[in-house]
């Protein structure tokens, strides 16, 4: 199941202006989030009803707290299962259509591909309108390409085209709500908690979604299945519009300047910044060589002799484990042992996955995924750290980008697993896949490290410069 922000599984969605009163700096938290910090002056904005900062005490009950977050929340909620069920229930119109079990899964797969283009080419829009209404005219579009896959007229082709619409458009949405999130949480622990439930609630709602959209399909059409999706769409654009306040852009967009040129722009500047991108990357890889075994949990399942119901716990493993680990983190540590614990569990998360090189039955190997999945609750630290380190004009396109690519490295990650199983056993591409990508992590565990001490230094070197003209 693919790992996206708030998603690890949402195939469709998700400024930082002059501080305000309530947010505190981040540089009050320690270790590598302070080393980022501290060199980038970039303070959250909280709304009024937010908790007084990052410490305020409840956890997860204090964002609740928050009238706009509940909002947010609701509105997550709500159109991740609509999508989920409409995922399932677009399958199987397209195959009785077509009879086609390759259209059938392209379906899925054009669910994350157009994550490149939507999250490369429109990454602008996130930065250059007021959120809200960025956020509400995404979800209005996506429901206007349900309303047209209901028409009994649209043919294969256009269902296959609008869910690559849908698609493109969720990394802007995702990216603008996660920018958005920085305002009415403000950029400190409040919400990094917030960014943790809505992950909880993407892994549950695929868990859930999936169940209840095979009972549904038992007594609707796929279209009517289907419906249910643009309704979830449409209240999700009403709790956005009516449940949280307008904001400006975060970017200036009186200079002009194209869209798909300012969003470029703002891609490359990204990826230019060593911090910036150490830190993407460290988001990126993990999940690249993790979904190895989700995506072949069926060959598994067949190749070790086990039934349906085992393939569903093997499936299930994963997401249970990252809820279990993120609620314990969010919940039993503080900031500073969040961020202490990142780096540690980055470079560790995908070593159990060689233990399926002893090909272990059905429990041993959901006891592993459920291992490795834990091993994601490495992402709380590091929200907060990348949030430290994009300046805040960026804000908006830097989440979108980062969006983009982890859904669309899921993607690849996915194919190449199962390109590699068409000529090695199945439990050795994945112990291969945790081999591999424990390998690729380590550099840039120590890169992410290293950029962490220069900017300290190099604040320190500025202070210090500050100090003495202040003095003299």
């Amino acid at each position: 199941m693919p790992r996206d922000t708030e998603s690890p599984a949402e195939p469709c969605r998700a400024a930082q202006h002059p501080p305000a009163s309530t947010a505190t700096p981040e540089n009050t938290v320690s270790t590598e989030s302070t080393e980022s910090t501290e060199s980038r002056p970039t303070a959250p904005i909280a709304s009024p009803e937010s908790p007084a900062g990052p410490a305020a005490p409840g956890g997860y009950r204090a964002v609740f707290a928050v009238r706009e977050f509940r909002a947010v929340f609701a509105a997550h909620l709500l159109s991740l299962l609509g999508v989920v069920i409409s995922e399932l229930a677009l399958t199987v119109l397209v195959y009785d259509l077509t009879g086609s079990p390759l259209l059938s899964a392209l379906t899925f797969a054009l669910g994350l591909l157009p994550y490149l283009v939507g999250g490369t080419l429109f990454a602008g829009v996130a930065d250059r309108y007021p959120a809200r209404r960025v956020l509400v005219t995404c979800d209005l579009i996506c429901a206007g390409c349900v309303a047209v896959m209901l028409l009994p007229a649209t043919p294969v082709g256009g269902l296959l085209a609008l869910r690559c619409v849908i698609a493109a458009v969720s990394p802007v949405f995702t990216g603008t709500r996660m920018a958005a999130l920085t305002e009415i949480l403000g950029g400190g622990d409040a919400f990094v908690l917030g960014r943790s439930l809505l992950r909880i609630v993407s892994q549950s709602a695929v868990l859930i979604g999936f169940g209840a959209g095979g009972l549904l399909l038992a007594v609707l059409s796929p279209r009517g299945a289907i419906t249910i999706t643009a309704v979830t769409f449409l209240c999700s654009a009403a709790l956005l519009r009516f449940g949280t306040r307008a904001r400006p852009a975060r970017a200036d967009a009186s200079g002009g300047g194209a869209l798909l040129g300012e969003s470029l722009a703002g891609v490359r500047t990204l990826l230019a910044d060593r911090r910036i991108r150490a830190l993407m990357l460290l988001f990126w890889v993990p999940p690249l060589f993790l979904v190895a075994p989700e995506a072949l949990a069926a060959p598994y399942a067949d190749e070790i002799g086990v039934g349906s119901a085992a393939l569903g716990l093997l499936m299930c493993a994963m997401p249970v484990g990252q809820i279990a680990a993120e609620l314990f983190v969010g919940t039993g540590l503080t900031p500073r042992l969040r961020s202490l614990i990142v780096l540690p569990a980055a470079a560790l998360e995908l070593l159990p996955l060689m233990l399926y090189g002893f090909r272990p039955g059905v429990v041993p190997a959901a006891i592993v995924l459920a291992v490795a999945g834990a091993g994601g609750a490495y992402v709380i630290g590091l929200d907060k750290w990348f949030v430290a380190a994009v300046p805040g004009a960026l804000r908006g396109r830097a989440m979108t980008v980062l969006t983009a690519g982890l859904m669309t490295l899921q993607g690849v990650g996915m194919a190449l697993a199962g390109l590699a199983a068409e000529f090695f056993p199945v439990h050795q591409v994945v112990a291969g896949a945790g081999a591999l990508g424990a390998l690729c992590v380590l550099p840039l565990v120590l890169e992410v490290r290293r950029t962490g001490r220069g900017e300290r230094i190099r604040t320190e070197v500025r202070d210090g410069a500050d100090r003495h003209m202040a003095n003299g």
